[in-house]
């Protein structure tokens, strides 16, 4: 990878993880689904007029749209405005990995490895720790209910393999257009119409910011960039950044709001990143996608996988995106046709 690629890439998961902080700031303006709803009207237009027409089936674009947008991100906004800390927040949404690795076994048939079993226990360890230490410190509902979005997470990330987007930006864009109403009717119902509009008529810059950061820095640019990278690099080199974001979300954290580190804290995220690492780097028993990998990682390497005519390639790769034994094997050499009966070349 050169440079300015991987400075690319750190710099992405640097947004991602200051993001939470972000976050953290807007809900002082605004109650949580709205931003959340405000957050995808503003990723969605006007991008939505510029990234040209989706390029896969409305189905995954509305079943992604409602467990991503509506489920995973409704869930962190209203955890985080409950009392889950913004660093604590990037740390423990980073079990996503081991939810798509369990959702892809019993969906995809995708078999996780000794050492992905291993890694899953150890990434659990790390949420027991935590919930442990948040449940002495702070409300463990707002814990729960972060866990639950990362669930929600795992799950999306299983529709978007199975969508296979060929354009990672297109397919996110797209996806933002479903939360926006949702969100909204369910702000109406919970938050009140009256906290709703007294939140739209303070907003101030520092809101406005707020918003257009979380959706044109972080979803627009971040996931742009990162399918970009993903189109040039494979998977198990870019997938292997997304770990920084943590530790940019708890940095950016202490640093900004204050937000104190605990040893049991530290002690949770080395054993939740560790456990992380194995179960989206080792390779899965069966080589049927990348559904493991965290993010956008899977469905960018799935479209780097598309043949031109937009049919799949076939493909050796595990849940983590990694090649296996397979991908360096020198395929056997063709024996020469005979040149006086041509036949049809067997489709590679």
């Amino acid at each position: 990878m050169r440079p300015s690629h991987l400075l690319l890439a750190v710099l992405v998961a640097a947004v991602w993880g200051v993001n939470f902080t972000v976050v953290e700031i807007g809900l002082g303006h605004f109650p949580p689904l709205l931003f959340s709803a405000l957050r995808f009207l503003a990723a969605a237009l006007p991008a939505v007029f510029l990234v040209g027409r989706p390029k896969v089936a409305w189905k995954w674009i509305a079943g992604v749209g409602l467990v991503l947008g509506v489920a995973k991100f409704g869930l962190v906004f209203v955890g985080m405005d409950a009392g889950m800390p913004a660093g604590l927040s990037s740390l423990v949404l980073q079990i996503q990995a081991v939810f798509t690795a369990v959702i892809a076994a019993a969906v995809l048939g995708e078999r996780p490895s000794g050492v992905q079993a291993l890694g899953m226990l150890v990434a659990v360890a790390g949420i027991g720790v935590a919930a442990v230490d948040e449940g002495g410190s702070g409300p463990l509902g707002a814990f729960v209910m972060v866990v639950g979005a990362a669930a929600a997470w795992g799950v999306s990330n299983v529709l978007t393999r199975k969508a296979a987007p060929p354009d990672a930006l297109n397919f996110m864009v797209w996806v933002s257009t479903v939360p926006v109403l949702p969100l909204l009717a369910l702000s109406l119902l919970t938050e009140g119409p009256a906290d709703d509009l007294a939140a739209l008529r303070g907003l101030d810059w520092q809101g406005a910011g707020t918003i257009l950061f979380v959706a044109w820095v972080s979803t627009v640019f971040g996931f742009g960039a990162w399918g970009w990278l993903l189109r040039r690099h494979p998977a198990s080199t870019v997938a292997p950044f997304s770990l920084l974001v943590p530790v940019f979300g708890m940095s950016s954290a202490a640093l900004f709001l204050g937000e104190s580190v605990t040893v049991p804290r530290w002690c949770a995220a080395a054993l939740l990143v560790g456990g992380v690492a194995l179960t989206t780097l080792a390779p899965s028993r069966r080589a049927a996608g990348q559904a493991g990998t965290p993010g956008t990682a899977g469905m960018a390497a799935t479209a780097a996988n598309r043949r031109p005519d937009g049919s799949d390639a076939p493909d050796a790769r595990g849940a983590s995106g990694a090649p296996d034994a397979s991908d360096t094997q020198t395929p056997p050499a063709r024996r020469p046709e005979p040149t006086l009966t041509p036949r049809r070349r067997a489709a590679g």
